[in-house]
């Protein structure tokens, strides 16, 4: 793929920090040392755990967001915004334009979890609900097409890898001279805006996404060498269920990372019990995805290194919590 990369700079990944200061917070990094850890990534190894789930609106989605609407001028404002979101985008879209005196009208799947529906809604967001995601991509396009709302992508473009980033940036300057990041890939926002900054702060860190099984949208375009789309989404993991990379994000994310790893559902869920018994965390599936691929796919290479991974969000309810636990 022959892309000139417009690579966001460690000088503006610092001013859209400093802008978003008033809005999002510095998540924690906690280093994870307790005797079943220990056990699973194999001796010598160090683990460092961002807790971006800590975050305003529970997840990494706030950064982008806040970015997003802070570059508009008062007359976008003034029209308001939309997105396409499963959930964690929506609310943090949601939230962002109430805090800047913006309007959002959010397009969600039927399927979305009703918890993350209804918070979209406590925020004042206006819910669009269409049948799946393909049709929420037509749907937000009608929306800003017919009623001049500014488009909040989800993973793409420079507004939202920045916002990202400072995830990354943040993370470097909280733990140094880290071997390994992990970072979980639904469309690729996450990963793209994290490698950036890491890549630019620590140049030995080798950095690696993580996909489910069911929702290799990034694996696929790895191996083609070209952003991919596939047919159906099929994961617990609703949050990495993108059915398409984009161009933008998907070169980021080919020139910085190493490797695309994927994990199945078993794996997701048997992390999200790991992190709830050692540090207890109550998270969402894909929050547990960059854990799953250190303790499985990706233990050989961490072994005796520094290895930085990312819980990236909470927004799930209790009964749905309680049911992915509880499926053997």
């Amino acid at each position: 793929m022959n892309l000139t990369i417009d690579i966001p700079t460690l000088d503006e990944i610092s001013e859209a920090r400093r802008m978003m200061d008033a809005y999002v917070v510095e998540t924690p990094v906690w280093r994870w040392q307790e005797r079943e850890i220990d056990a699973l990534v194999g001796e010598g190894s160090e683990i460092f755990i961002k807790l971006e789930l800590l975050q305003r609106t529970g997840t990494f989605k706030a950064r982008g967001a806040v970015n997003n609407l802070l570059r508009l001028d008062e007359e976008a404002r003034r029209r308001g915004v939309t997105a396409v979101s499963a959930g964690n985008h929506a609310i943090a879209v949601a939230w962002a334009a109430g805090l800047m005196g913006s309007t959002a009208r959010l397009v969600m799947p039927q399927s979305a979890p009703p918890g993350r529906v209804q918070k979209v809604r406590d925020y004042g967001g206006d819910v669009v609900l269409v049948d799946n995601v393909h049709a929420a991509f037509d749907e937000v396009r009608r929306i800003e097409r017919e009623e001049g709302r500014t488009f909040v992508h989800p993973f793409e473009g420079k507004q939202t890898i920045l916002g990202t980033a400072t995830v990354g940036m943040e993370f470097c300057q909280q733990a140094a001279d880290l071997d390994v990041v992990i970072i979980p890939i639904g469309g690729g926002g996450l990963a793209a805006g994290m490698a950036t900054a890491i890549k630019q702060m620590q140049p030995h860190c080798q950095i690696y996404g993580v996909e489910p099984e069911g929702a290799n949208t990034m694996w696929l375009s790895f191996q083609a060498g070209s952003p991919q789309a596939i047919d159906k989404v099929s994961t617990i993991a609703d949050s990495l269920g993108a059915p398409t990379a984009a161009r933008y994000s998907f070169a980021l994310c080919h020139h910085f990372i190493e490797e695309i790893v994927l994990v199945s559902d078993d794996a997701l869920k048997e992390s999200m019990r790991l992190l709830f018994r050692s540090l207890k965390l109550v998270c969402e599936p894909a929050c547990a995805a960059a854990a799953a691929a250190m303790i499985g796919p990706l233990r050989q290479k961490i072994l005796g290194k520094r290895v930085g991974i990312i819980a990236c969000g909470s927004n799930i309810d209790v009964a749905t919590y309680c049911r992915i636990m509880s499926d053997e």
